[in-house]
């Protein structure tokens, strides 16, 4: 079956909120792979068209005369003809034939909601696609599910009469922030329907051990960054911080600021700035939860390795230290990233000897050390390969 691209029009409604529509390879629609977050982000909508002609059905249209209609209207009126397929999470995946004699051009709403069996789930963000009379054209549209039990597998899906009232806010903040990748909006998605505990999205262990749960979350278990960005897009459209249940285990905040890709929207959620980090760190350290107090140490090596590098090594030596925090100054050390720690921790090791754990603990923090500096090292001059020796070109 041969393909061709066709573009979908570009309306000022799409245009503001991004697409919801992308572009798939033709081929059996339960083998289609599931978009990459990469794709979440795409807001230009293209369709791959199967072009073995069929019968167009009598229509009342002229070729003249071009109809746009929203996908439940057309279906409704007999004008598309439409095979559903989804994931039961981010993505369904359409095959929509045209119907009548003249082009047709069909939207799909965000809110619209498709389901299978038990399994429900809502468009994120509205966006249209051409279609030419009896031409199947194939397209994935970005989706959510509206409750964890989702069974996460491949498999048919219908058209829903359901709304989500609760969800028209957020629906309408995403289709104007294009910029939020899937998994920030599906984490916010289940917060307004199941208000879920960080345990059940994050990525990262809790400190105090997982809770037992009779739902296998896995699917939608989310990255440190996308459960902030979340956050901030709840209290964006109104949503109180303190009635969402995952911003109330005190773990999210040390995680998101020991992050460096996440840092930035961590300190603009909870409120810190470049003069007041520092407060921060050492406030988290001396006082902060029993369960997460030494996460500290590696925020300061990241982002403070001067300090660090100083302050770390009398930590480890400190007898009188609980273990857990000699070790974390220990492990802390490579964080800093820089050649003087490598020394550093090789004397600890010797110190400590290789039979304890905290010899142990030095020894494999400097075998981490000296791996990730001979990286940066090749990274650098790789770099420097490239580009001219003249002095006036160097860095």
């Amino acid at each position: 079956m041969k393909s061709i691209a066709i573009c979908a029009l570009l309306t000022p409604v799409i245009a503001g909120g991004g697409l919801a529509l992308w572009p798939q390879p033709t081929g059996s629609v339960s083998s289609m792979p599931s978009p990459s977050m990469s794709q979440a982000a795409v807001v230009a909508l293209t369709a791959a068209a199967s072009v073995q002609p069929q019968p167009a059905k009598a229509g009342n249209h002229s070729p003249a005369q071009p109809q746009n209609m929203d996908l439940h209207t057309a279906i409704e009126h007999e004008q598309l003809a439409a095979e559903f397929r989804g994931n039961g999470r981010d993505a369904v995946r359409a095959i929509l034939t045209n119907r009548t004699a003249a082009p047709l051009t069909v939207r799909v709403p965000a809110g619209q909601m498709f389901e299978s069996g038990s399994n429900v789930v809502i468009v994120l963000r509205s966006g249209e696609v051409e279609l030419k009379p009896a031409k199947p054209v194939e397209v994935t549209i970005q989706t959510a599910a509206t409750r964890s039990a989702n069974n996460f597998a491949d498999r048919p899906y219908t058209l829903s009469y359901g709304t989500l009232p609760r969800l028209d806010a957020l629906l309408a903040y995403a289709q104007e922030h294009s910029e939020l990748s899937t998994p920030a909006l599906q984490t916010a998605v289940l917060a307004l329907t199941e208000n879920l505990p960080l345990s059940a999205v994050s990525k990262f262990s809790a400190a105090g051990g997982d809770l037992p749960t009779h739902f296998d979350t896995n699917a939608f278990r989310a990255e440190t960054n996308d459960i902030v960005h979340a956050l901030l897009t709840l209290r964006a459209i109104g949503v109180r911080d303190g009635d969402v249940a995952m911003n109330i285990d005190p773990q999210l905040k040390i995680e998101a600021m020991i992050e460096p890709l996440t840092r930035p929207a961590a300190m603009r959620y909870y409120g810190i700035t470049p003069d007041t980090e520092w407060n921060y760190w050492k406030t988290e350290l001396l006082s902060g939860d029993q369960s997460t107090r030494h996460y500290a140490l590696y925020g300061i090596a990241r982002f403070y390795p001067e300090v660090a590098l100083d302050m770390l090594p009398k930590w480890a030596r400190e007898t009188k230290m609980a273990t857990v925090f000699r070790i974390s100054a220990i492990q802390a050390m490579a964080d800093t990233q820089r050649p003087e720690a490598l020394p550093m921790l090789q004397k600890l090791a010797d110190e400590f000897g290789h039979d304890t754990e905290l010899g142990r603990a030095a020894a494999n923090s400097a075998k981490f050390l000296n791996t990730s500096l001979a990286k940066l090292s090749a990274n650098r001059t790789a770099t420097v390969a490239f580009r001219s020796t003249t002095a006036g070109s160097q860095f």
